[in-house]
């Protein structure tokens, strides 16, 4: 039987949570380990391997970016290769880290040191943080117009497009920006809590540093396709460390991190058999499932229409499931 092809999906913050706890028992840690060892950092089998899950100590941004990133590559290392040819990598937001590693343009372990500083880096910041605004019904179709007013209100209040994940609006700035938007909007919004500004030119403080100290020599050609939060694609042989670098650094920082038009510009130009959903977790799903549901992607026109998909062939393949981790893996 031929392999079928995959682009695989990497997560960003949150996908650790309580029920991720222990998930990393199964992946060897000892590199990383040392790294944080020699940084005077708790390891990440004591962070894995803690009796409780302690949101103060497992979601701060140190310690989440790189249980993230460990249980993410051990995932991609886990993907049958006999079965599946992995012709395109993409990642959301912190994720982003993650897909560089695993497409091959930086080597795993300069990808966690990555991963690793970014943690840190993320809580440079001015003050301000991210609240999430869904533009769908029920059944995951569009809310006439709604999309639009959000947007406008967002401008008038001084928030901008943090993350856009097709049916929910990541939106970002400061304090008082935030509290406005809420009691204007007329729909529930949610304010993530622990997180800063991102993706917008309040983390300058977190550029500059990543510009400074995180060299461009980590960076070279991907062994297969990324494509980024602009949509853009960086193929193999026809990337630019420096590019590449600066890109990571500065514009996927300080600007919008648009995750719907990454997933659309990678089904539309390599048309893969199936997307494969990295862990941990398996958070991003409804995210990428409604995305899917807005393209009308294999005729998948609302929610019903996915879970129906997903019940029967499913086309998303989340490795934080353990049904779906199995037709995965070897």
């Amino acid at each position: 039987m031929s392999r079928q092809t995959a682009l695989v999906v990497c997560p960003g913050r949150g996908s650790y949570g309580k029920a991720e706890l222990g998930s990393l028992a199964r992946a060897d840690l000892s590199a990383y380990d040392a790294i944080r060892t020699a940084a005077g950092k708790p390891t990440l089998t004591a962070l894995d391997s803690a009796e409780r899950f302690s949101p103060s100590i497992h979601l701060a941004g140190e310690n989440a970016a790189p249980l993230i990133y460990a249980a993410s590559m051990a995932d991609m290392a886990a993907i049958d290769r006999d079965r599946f040819d992995v012709v395109a990598v993409t990642g959301n937001s912190m994720g982003w880290y993650t897909a560089l590693a695993a497409a091959g343009a930086v080597e795993r372990l300069d990808g966690f040191r990555i991963a690793d500083a970014m943690g840190v880096n993320s809580g440079r910041h001015g003050a301000g943080g991210q609240l999430i605004a869904s533009t769908l019904d029920g059944e995951w179709r569009a809310v006439p117009g709604l999309r639009a007013r959000l947007l406008r209100l967002a401008a008038d209040t001084g928030l901008a497009v943090s993350i856009d994940l097709g049916g929910t609006l990541v939106l970002a700035g400061d304090d008082a920006a935030l509290k406005a938007f809420a009691s204007a909007a007329p729909v529930d919004t949610v304010r993530l809590a622990g997180n800063g500004p991102f993706h917008t030119a309040l983390m300058h403080a977190s550029s500059t540093a990543a510009l400074a100290t995180l060299p461009a020599d980590w960076f070279g050609n991907p062994d297969v396709p990324m494509i980024d939060g602009r949509g853009h694609i960086w193929r193999r042989w026809a990337s630019g460390r420096e590019a590449l670098w600066r890109y990571t650094f500065a514009h996927q920082i300080l600007e919008a991190y648009d995750f719907a038009l990454a997933i659309r510009v990678a089904l539309r130009e390599f048309a893969p058999d199936r997307i494969i959903l990295l862990g941990p977790g398996d958070q991003l799903g409804g995210a990428i499932g409604q995305i899917l549901v807005g393209m009308g992607w294999l005729g998948m026109t609302d929610k019903a229409g996915f879970a129906a998909r997903q019940a029967d062939d499913p086309f998303l393949l989340a490795m934080g499931r353990a049904d779906q981790r199995n037709l995965v893996t070897k």
